[in-house]
C-alpha cells in the first residue's frame, strides 16, 4: 500500500485504480488509444462516513466501479479517484 497524505471526508473514499490491460487474452498488444478505463481498483483512505451511515469499505478492498465515476487525481506522480462510497459496485 502507498503512503498518501490524503484524508477523505465524510462517505468519500481514495481509489487508486488498477493498470489497464496491455494486451487481449489472445496476446495481442493493446495500443494506447484503445486502453480502457478500468473499473477495479484498491482502496487507499476512507472517510469518516455519514452520522448514521458507517462506511462499509476499509483500506486495502479491491473494489469495481462505474466507468466515469468519482474525480481524477495525481499526486506525486501517482493517479488515483476520491468517489462517494455510493459510487462503489461490489468488494471483490
Amino acid at each position: 500500500m502507498s503512503n498518501v497524505n490524503i484524508k477523505p471526508l465524510a462517505d468519500r473514499v481514495l481509489v487508486q485504480p488498477a493498470a489497464a490491460e496491455e494486451k487481449t487474452a489472445s496476446g495481442l498488444y493493446i495500443p494506447d488509444t484503445a486502453k480502457e478505463k478500468p473499473q477495479k481498483g484498491t482502496v487507499v483512505a476512507v472517510g469518516n462516513g455519514k452520522k448514521d451511515e458507517p462506511l462499509t469499505v476499509k483500506v486495502g478492498d479491491t473494489v469495481l466501479y462505474g466507468k466515469y465515476s468519482g474525480t481524477e487525481l495525481n499526486v506525486d506522480g501517482t493517479d488515483y479517484l476520491i468517489m462517494r462510497e455510493s459510487d462503489i459496485f461490489a468488494v471483490l
